[in-house]
């Protein structure tokens, strides 16, 4: 599979070096930076499938703008460093960074670390995804629940009951039940 790689490198000769080996593993090189600086407007602009970051050690504003573009736009992110201490390790991976390899870059790992990034990437986004589902459920459930409450405790009416109102409702107007939770909660409040 090739990708659209975009490299960050402040070091010339080793960008070259690094651009040579994705070249040779099937990767098209799509930008070159010399810093992080704007990278969350270059990768908005360029689309790359993946970041690679070759530095001596990652620093603040780095990471900062790591955290950004994972935030706003997140795609796997590779660095490449030779700074191998716990806190920057840990720094790196929470602003967003897939792999984090160090003592440097040799042409014959590139595909293997790449591939591994993309898939811990994609696994991580697909746990992120099930989880904001999950939650969304919990929440919408909680509305639903406030709902029947306002109908039992206003008609008189059984959980079953009330149940039954709310979705024969959203039945009729064509809408889904939280939405009809919320509506129902929102008189409520209204005439409260």
């Amino acid at each position: 599979m090739t990708l659209k790689v975009m490299i960050v490198d402040d070091v010339v000769e080793r960008a070259e070096v690094l651009q040579q080996a994705l070249a040779r593993a099937g990767h098209e090189v799509v930008a070159y930076l010399p810093s992080t600086f704007d990278l969350h407007r270059q990768v908005g602009a360029l689309k790359p499938d993946i970041v690679i970051i070759d530095t001596d050690s990652p620093d603040r504003d780095t990471l900062e703008n790591l955290i950004v573009l994972t935030r706003d736009d997140p795609r796997p992110i590779v660095m490449f460093t030779h700074d191998g201490e716990s806190d920057k390790i840990r720094a790196a991976t929470q602003a967003g960074v897939s792999a984090y390899v160090v003592d440097g870059m040799s042409a014959d790992r590139i595909g293997p670390i790449i591939d591994a990034a993309v898939a811990r990437f994609e696994q991580y986004y697909a746990l992120k995804r099930e989880v904001e589902e999950i939650e969304e459920k919990l929440a919408d459930r909680k509305v639903i629940e406030r709902a029947k409450g306002i109908l039992m405790k206003s008609h008189g009416f059984c959980e079953d009951d009330a149940y039954r109102a709310m979705r024969k409702r959203a039945m009729e107007n064509n809408s889904r039940l939280v939405d009809v939770a919320r509506q129902l909660i929102a008189v409520s409040d209204l005439i409260a």
